[in-house]
């Protein structure tokens, strides 16, 4: 639960008045709590119908970079504007996660984990450095850019895919269904961090992975229904992708029995990729509610039109 839970209150009420002092931190479920009085809700998957109960609410803030978990009650107040969590701390563990998983691709960690796991010492080379391995990333948002930034430091050559036609300096720009042949030909670590769309769902199953050149490694650390998880083993099985490491699946979590969990080529990781500290998040919200007060355009809303 990424708010906390009820445990969690006391802290997020000593970061409010840090950051915000006139707002009064309450549980959500909190008995007794006076609905009407409520204003803004910061929450992570809350139970189907609580948002709909306060009356005058004027901001939902998500405490995660996705909102499926609340627009997925069918009684969301939808004339309530709705705030992804964003700001640059998130925007930065994206980018430290990515770099991390494009490096361990590189130098072909899930080989050196099973050799720990069998107490088996084996010397060995990588085929290629970052400068001879092309990664492709599939979203370039502020997380996109921020993790294009980082991976060019390191010496990558860059490429973006994206529904519509957006530039980042340095990155090699594609754009559109017509594009993404091209975009995947030349992209050896293919990196997942597009936004939860209808559009983007099942994305990326066997026909977009047998367009990556032979051995590419892939990063999903944007949406799990977005990856067909059969059919990315399928590719690790026959040999077509050469490794992966998965931070968001479908469903979540993972199921203890999945075959993923013990293949040779993967690393798993429990959704954590980019989720900001309880301060940074408190930060972010108090600076969106006070924009909001302002009369200010508030940054990351929701458009249920675009999907995210």
């Amino acid at each position: 639960m990424k708010s906390g839970g009820e445990e969690a209150i006391p802290e997020w009420r000593a970061l409010f008045a840090a950051a915000a002092p006139h707002l009064e931190v309450r549980w959500i479920g909190e008995e007794g709590l006076p609905r009407e009085r409520v204003r803004y809700a910061l929450v992570w998957a809350p139970e189907p119908g609580a948002l709909a109960r306060f009356p005058h609410l004027r901001l939902i803030l998500s405490t995660g970079a996705g909102v499926e978990h609340i627009v997925g009650d069918p009684d969301w107040p939808r004339h309530v504007p709705l705030v992804r969590m964003g700001g640059a701390e998130a925007a930065q563990r994206m980018g430290e996660f990515v770099c991390l998983a494009a490096l361990a691709l590189l130098r072909d960690l899930p080989r050196v984990i099973a050799g720990q796991q069998a107490r088996h010492w084996e010397t060995f080379e990588t085929a290629r450095t970052a400068r001879e391995t092309r990664v492709g990333i599939m979203g370039l948002g502020n997380l996109g850019r921020a993790a294009a930034g980082m991976l060019g430091a390191l010496g990558f050559p860059l490429a973006g895919w994206s529904r519509r036609s957006k530039a980042a300096e340095g990155v090699e720009c594609f754009a559109g269904p017509d594009q993404l042949e091209a975009f995947l030909a030349r992209t050896d670590i293919l990196v997942n961090l597009l936004p939860d769309t209808p559009q983007t769902r099942g994305l990326i199953e066997a026909a977009v992975l047998a367009r990556l050149p032979e051995d590419a490694g892939v990063v999903n650390a944007g949406r799990g229904p977005q990856l067909v998880l059969a059919d990315l083993l399928a590719a690790l099985d026959a040999g077509r992708v050469g490794g992966a490491v998965l931070d968001v699946f479908d469903p979540e979590p993972l199921p203890p029995e999945h075959p993923l969990w013990s293949h040779p080529r993967v690393i798993i990781t429990p959704h954590i990729a980019s989720l900001p500290s309880r301060p940074a998040r408190a930060r972010y919200a108090a600076d969106a509610i006070a924009a909001f007060e302002r009369g200010e355009r508030v940054a990351n809303v929701y458009e249920a039109e675009r999907g995210y």
